[in-house]
């Protein structure tokens, strides 16, 4: 079944990367952008089987409207038998999600090559 990808909007950017669905968030993630994003996220969870990956690491600001985002779509993706990843390398998110526990039901990820299992590009010289 294929699905029309979702409108880029302030705060979210959607795109394919290995058979996965990477939903980017960007900005200040609060109430307000919740409110943006929460139907894009709802649309994409609802499919059977979804392969997702949240990448955070576009986010300037993060608070529990975020994490209110993360919870219920790790929940809608867990209902559907699909899949969900995260990458985040922001500090104060990764603390929120350590502090309520979230980092234990869903780990996060440095970069988008570790979240989707393949090991990360090198540079430079030896």
């Amino acid at each position: 079944m294929h699905q029309e990808p979702a409108p880029p909007t302030r705060h979210l950017r959607v795109h394919q990367d290995r058979g996965h669905t990477v939903l980017e968030f960007h900005g200040e993630i609060d109430i307000a952008a919740a409110l943006e994003i929460a139907p894009v996220l709802d649309r994409m969870t609802a499919r059977p089987e979804v392969r997702l990956v949240i990448d955070l690491r576009p986010v300037d600001f993060f608070d529990c409207s975020g994490l209110r985002l993360l919870y219920r779509a790790r929940a809608r993706v867990l209902d559907q038998d699909g899949e969900l990843r995260l990458v985040c390398t922001h500090p104060l998110a990764l603390r929120i999600m350590r502090v309520t526990g979230l980092t234990r039901l869903l780990p996060a990820h440095p970069t988008l090559d570790a979240a989707l299992g393949q090991p990360e590009a090198t540079s430079g010289s030896l």
